[in-house]
């Protein structure tokens, strides 16, 4: 018994003691903390992308192609584009989101988040400052689309997105700031797109050594990654034929874009439709998006002029030059940092409120501004066409000053004035009435339209103008030469009828009515203006 007292206490004893409280709070902690690793595990990467730029089309075209992947043909055309999600950016500011695959495409690496902005307008400032967070900030990218359609504008339409971009960033808090000071620090620090060995060098002592910037880089930073998207770049072989544009002018556009987003530590890449590229690649490895199956390297190209790449912290004055003498990268770069100081405006160059936008008229007349720079030498073809039509036109002036409406209105009716005092003196001078010539020309219109009135009589067709003619001519006779003619007549038949001894029989009489019913018939016929045949003389 006491044995099994001793045991049952001693088991009694354990099994108080195999459950105390603590232990059971160790065990919840270790189940909350093994569920927490699977769920960090399990959540995505969020990236963000701020695309800036460019029309709906061209912004749906950039999403398409960073979604792609040319390196795997293989694989169908649904998987390797990936499951895009319809996009939102017609209206302000546009969203959508795009999972980045890993390199079997059956991991997802991140989740990127994008939001499309089509126009640089000052009131959409406030849409853009929520997204900037501290938490956000090193996660984010800002990518401008520039297309070669209109190559003519694209300083213009950079100035104005990074005047918008500083309005924003001037204007976040302090812990924002603190964050974007830290991303720059580390963005000039590393050299990305080069080996490590070249990114720092090593002392004596062991430890590292941070390469110096070089003039003209990271002047300007945004406190953001930037990458200046150069769309169609198909488009370069058009101006070549098309316009006459040589490789100067691609030299000097290539060599004031690098000028200026070195300012920014921006990489700058030109992309063509339907053909493989490397944006996937210089988009992912800016957000720190790596395959963890297949490592994707990142190569500079400033040789073929549809394929530029350009990453960040890569390129330098030095390298610049080489592309073409006699390009003033030093004052390029001092009239850029002096322009972009400016409030955000309008890409029409319209005043701002505070009035500085008299003085940047100013200044690019007389050409100290970066933009009339590049705009001097990179022109509009379709405006200087149209320039010359002008200039052919009228050598003098290109522009006509429009005359005052009521002014001319008012020299037309002193011209019509004159014209009706001359019309007066020549009817005076001829003497013709001005109610029988009214009369005059409106009759001859009316017969113009109407033409000769006929009608049928016995058969004939009688002329009803003619006939009245004939008898106003008649009415219009004395009426003692009528009766005269009369008096003359009978003298006549009764001296014949005296003169001649055989009677008249009735053959007689019968021919003499067939030839008065003759001569009258012949009269009706006969044309006017004669006398009728047969008739006697008077």
């Amino acid at each position: 018994m006491s044995t099994l007292s001793q045991n049952s206490g001693s088991r009694s004893a354990g099994g108080s003691g195999s459950r105390p409280t603590s232990k059971d709070g160790a065990k919840k902690n270790i189940w909350s903390s093994m569920l927490d690793s699977v769920a960090s595990g399990k959540r995505l990467p969020e990236k963000n992308l701020l695309i800036l730029g460019g029309t709906p089309d061209s912004q749906r075209e950039f999403l398409e192609t960073l979604s792609s992947d040319p390196s795997n043909p293989q694989l169908p055309n649904e998987k390797r584009k990936g499951r895009v999600p319809s996009v939102a950016n017609e209206f302000a500011l546009g969203y959508t989101y795009q999972d980045v695959l890993d390199a079997d495409h059956d991991d997802i690496l991140a989740r990127l988040s994008a939001y499309l902005l089509s126009e640089p307008s000052p009131s959409f400032a406030p849409l853009i400052k929520p997204l900037l967070t501290p938490q956000s900030v090193p996660e984010t990218l800002i990518v401008i689309l520039l297309d070669w359609s209109n190559p003519w504008t694209w300083v213009r339409q950079l100035r104005e997105w990074v005047r918008l971009l500083r309005a924003v960033l001037i204007s976040l808090d302090d812990e924002t700031k603190l964050v974007m000071e830290e991303i720059m620090t580390e963005w000039r620090d590393r050299k990305r797109g080069l080996d490590s060995a070249a990114a720092a060098g090593t002392t004596s002592a062991g430890g590292p050594v941070t390469i110096p910037l070089g003039p003209g880089e990271w002047d300007e930073g945004l406190g953001i990654p930037m990458c200046v998207v150069c769309q169609g770049a198909d488009k370069i072989e058009k101006l070549e034929k098309e316009h006459g544009w040589r490789e100067e002018e691609f030299d000097f556009i290539l060599q004031f874009m690098r000028t200026i987003l070195l300012k920014h530590g921006s990489s700058l890449i030109y992309t063509t439709p339907f053909l493989a590229s490397s944006l996937q690649s210089l988009i992912h490895s800016s957000l720190g998006i790596h395959s963890l199956l297949k490592r994707q390297s990142l190569r500079h190209n400033v040789i073929d002029r549809d394929k530029i790449l350009v990453p960040a912290n890569w390129d330098s004055w030095g390298k610049i030059r080489i592309i073409r003498e006699g390009f003033d990268i030093e004052g390029v770069g001092t009239a850029w940092s002096i322009e972009i100081q400016d409030p955000p405006g309008t890409l029409d160059n319209v005043p701002a409120e505070n009035g500085n936008g008299e003085d940047e008229t100013n200044n690019e007349d007389d050409g100290s501004s970066a933009v009339a720079i590049y705009e001097q030498t990179i022109k509009d073809p379709k405006r200087d066409a149209s320039i010359a039509r002008s200039s052919q036109a009228n050598a003098d002036k290109i522009e006509i000053e429009a005359e005052d409406m009521q002014t001319f209105l008012a020299s037309q009716a002193e011209v019509l004035e004159q014209l009706k005092q001359e019309d007066e003196k020549d009817r005076a001078a001829r003497k013709i009435p001005k109610l029988e010539m009214s009369a005059l020309e409106d009759n001859g219109r009316v017969n113009e339209h109407i033409g000769p009135v006929q009608f049928n009589m016995g058969g004939i067709q009688v002329d009803a103008d003619d006939m009245l003619r004939k008898l106003k001519v008649s009415a219009q006779l004395p009426s003692h030469r009528v009766s005269r003619k009369l008096t003359s007549a009978k003298e006549r038949e009764a001296s014949r009828a005296q003169k001649k001894e055989i009677p008249t029989t009735s053959v007689g009489d019968e021919k003499a009515h067939n030839q008065a019913l003759a001569s009258f018939f012949a009269g009706l016929v006969k044309k006017p203006g004669g006398s009728p045949r047969g008739s006697p003389a008077p």
